[in-house]
């Protein structure tokens, strides 16, 4: 596994040394902060047990759990004064206008409910596939950060069905946190088909208060302005979730690059809080008559399908989750 880093450090510079005492201890203490602002405002990630822990400004981001439940997940989801952005269940206590429903919906996770018949969005040891961790190939931070795993896809007969690599990104756009999620799903010697369900595929489980159904101010916002329960199954370019956390309205929108398969995607977003895009899921979404969702990787071929996961105050119009589409589309992928 690469890991990198960006540390900084500086030396008293000869000049600085020459100056009167005064200036000179003003001069360094001026240097001093000037490096230490630096320091803080770039991303460290620490490898432990469960995975990595992301931190940002010295201040915990995420974690990027390589195993719960059946696959990797990303717990919790921070956003501005370090607010809970996800939910606490299953991974911990149920946290406020939170149910003990779909213990498959685990905060911020990739996976799909039909991968060539094998369902890996819910969690059946003796039904469902996991998807385990292999390897980090590579854990870079500084300015920014990237962690790129490779796994494996497995049927409940431990029957390797194909492999992802998934490189998240973490940065800043205007001052707001983002994580690219880009995920390569790779064939190996078979075909891979992903069907058609709304079971799928990039998820996030928001936090209780913020879903619409809590009543709290939760809104759903798409491309077109559609909101609410009538997002639901709807293509769009991107898909913003916005509500009250605490005492803070604070958002979280999910763009679809134009280079992702099936762009403009369709959204499993619902009112209870589940925010997911799903380019496959046709027949539920637009109706029985139809073309089928699927797609087939054929042998040694491989699928790319690309997010930003884009943190906010506010909601969609305070944040004007179109100008950040208009310039994150223009990222070269």
């Amino acid at each position: 596994m690469e890991h990198t880093s960006l540390f900084h450090s500086f030396s008293i510079p000869p000049v600085i040394k020459d100056m009167p005492r005064m200036i000179r201890t003003l001069t360094l203490l001026l240097v001093t902060a000037f490096a230490s602002t630096c320091v803080a405002q770039t991303y460290e990630i620490v490898e432990d047990d469960d995975g990595l822990t992301v931190h940002f400004d010295g201040k915990l981001l995420t974690r990027y759990l390589t195993k719960s439940g059946t696959k990797p997940i990303l717990y919790p989801l921070l956003g501005p004064d370090g607010l809970p952005l996800t939910r606490r269940y299953p991974i911990e206590s149920l946290g406020d206008h939170e149910k003990n429903d779909h213990i498959h919906h685990r905060s911020v996770w990739f996976t799909h409910g039909k991968v060539n018949g094998t369902d890996f969005w819910l969690e059946s040891e003796k039904e469902g596939g996991k998807i385990i961790h292999e390897k980090f190939e590579k854990v870079t931070d500084g300015e920014t950060a990237q962690i790129v795993a490779v796994n494996r896809w497995e049927d409940p007969e431990g029957n390797v069905v194909c492999r992802d690599r998934r490189s998240l990104t973490f940065g800043q756009d205007e001052g707001r946190q983002y994580i690219d999620y880009d995920v390569t799903v790779m064939a190996g010697d078979e075909p891979v088909t992903f069907g058609d369900t709304k079971e799928g595929t990039f998820g996030m489980r928001l936090a209780g208060t913020m879903k619409v159904d809590a009543k709290m101010g939760g809104t759903i916002v798409n491309d077109k302005g559609v909101k609410n329960k009538d997002a639901w199954g709807k293509a769009s370019a991107w898909v913003d979730y916005y509500g009250p956390v605490k005492d803070k309205t604070v958002g979280v929108a999910i763009l679809n690059h134009p280079s992702s398969y099936g762009y403009p995607t369709y959204w499993h977003v619902r009112t209870y809080g589940l925010f997911a895009a799903n380019p496959f899921g046709v027949h539920d979404f637009v109706g029985k008559d139809k073309p089928a969702g699927d797609h087939t990787i054929e042998p040694g071929k491989e699928m790319n399908l690309r997010y930003r996961v884009l943190i906010h105050e506010g909601t969609t119009e305070d944040a004007d989750i179109p100008a950040a589409f208009a310039r994150y589309e223009k990222v070269k992928k």
